[in-house]
């Protein structure tokens, strides 16, 4: 494991995302955040500065960098008061299609992903009653001929109604059928552009942050069958790479929004005089920005060694549910102590740091609730019996 302070790797990538960042200040995130709308100017400025195509080959036009690269792209334009959620998934929602689809699938896509004329935002996988047991998914592809026929649901899905494709995971064996609950599954990848009133319907989620989710509703879908990733019926195993980095990048946006709370907390402590002194010069106000510096850096260290892991292919599923943990609840405690410095200034729309404040309490709970995770550990890591 690298010794490296984290924040200081990629040196030059992240001067180039904080540069891109500055082009779209607060004012910016404050008028989407009122409408609820997606920031159509930010991804394509991501997309043309390639920040993300960056974990695709340069044989397929992208970058060919790692996670831990991709991670600090995505911690730096957290730190600067943006959000990445809009477009993180096409970092890692094409590991899938990269391991495991044909040559002839990655050559047909990848390069256009990477371009920007095509979209991979969309990652079809939680069910309204499945929640976060993936093996109890219903949603399913019944093989006719040359084609599959879907019909199911899903919820909580994010951005589909701002990508051109998705990956789809359903059933194609149902789960009574199959010796191992995780078997039965395949993935599919849809091309939404041709599904969306042809048996995909999108319905829209308003939720308590600006985050384009959404529900789907699938009536006889019909995908050509060489859409199918990799074999029928082993599906979930080929999903769970994607998700481990989906882990690691999302802990390391937590890690971005960390340091965006302590930026403003301490600067704000600096300057705002009270009683004729700054504020931060009173020990009850130093120590919660200390507290939150200290638990952040350790969290980020964590971020830093999965993301090592994960590009040197070695197991690190343990350790990305840890990475995303820490740095979730490491994030939140700075985003409230942030608020707490800034007294009623915290909650002025203004100031921004209301809406990060509600941007990242997002991530206790999703990708996987810190529950689940601590549940891995004590079962996989620690080999408690299984309470489930």
């Amino acid at each position: 494991m690298s010794l490296a302070d984290p924040s200081t790797t990629f040196p030059e990538v992240r001067e180039a995302v904080r540069k891109l960042c500055a082009g779209f200040p607060g004012e910016y995130w404050r008028a989407l955040d009122r409408e609820r709308a997606y920031p159509t100017e930010f991804v394509k400025a991501l997309t043309g500065s390639g920040f993300l195509s960056a974990l695709i080959p340069e044989e397929y036009g992208g970058s060919g960098l790692g996670v831990a690269a991709a991670a600090a792209v995505l911690e730096e334009i957290h730190r600067s008061g943006c959000n990445g959620g809009a477009a993180h998934a096409q970092m890692y929602t094409m590991g899938a299609l990269l391991r495991h689809g044909s040559e002839a699938q990655k050559r047909k896509y990848l390069p256009q992903i990477a371009s920007g004329a095509l979209r991979l935002q969309a990652f079809g996988v939680t069910e309204p009653v499945s929640g976060t047991d993936t093996t109890r998914i219903s949603t399913f592809a019944r093989r006719e001929g040359d084609r599959y026929i879907v019909k199911g649901q899903k919820i909580w899905i994010s951005r589909a109604e701002h990508s051109d494709l998705m990956l789809l995971l359903c059933r194609t064996k149902s789960r009574d059928e199959v010796e191992k609950k995780s078997d039965g599954m395949s993935v599919l990848i849809v091309d939404m552009r041709e599904a969306v009133g042809r048996g995909l319907t999108i319905r829209p989620i308003r939720t308590m942050l600006n985050h384009a989710t959404t529900e789907l509703f699938f009536d006889n879908l019909e995908v050509p069958a060489e859409n199918l990733i990799g074999r029928e019926n082993n599906g979930f195993k080929y999903i769970l790479d994607g998700m481990n980095a989906e882990r690691i990048l999302i802990a390391a946006e937590c890690i971005g929004d960390g340091r965006f709370f302590i930026d403003r907390a301490s600067r704000y402590a600096r300057e705002r005089e009270v009683f004729g002194r700054p504020i931060g010069a009173n020990q009850g106000v130093q120590f919660p920005i200390a507290r939150a510096h200290v638990e952040l850096s350790a969290a980020a260290l964590m971020v830093q060694r999965a993301a090592e892991m994960f590009d040197a292919g070695l197991p690190c599923g343990s350790e990305a549910n840890m990475a995303k943990m820490l740095a979730s609840e490491a994030s939140w405690c700075a985003a409230d102590m942030c608020v707490q410095t800034h007294g009623g200034f915290g909650f002025a729309e203004e100031f921004d740091i209301e809406r990060k404040f509600r941007e990242t309490r997002l991530y206790q709970v999703a990708p996987i609730s810190t529950n689940l995770i601590l549940s891995h550990v004590a079962t996989h890591v620690l080999g408690l019996p299984k309470s489930f």
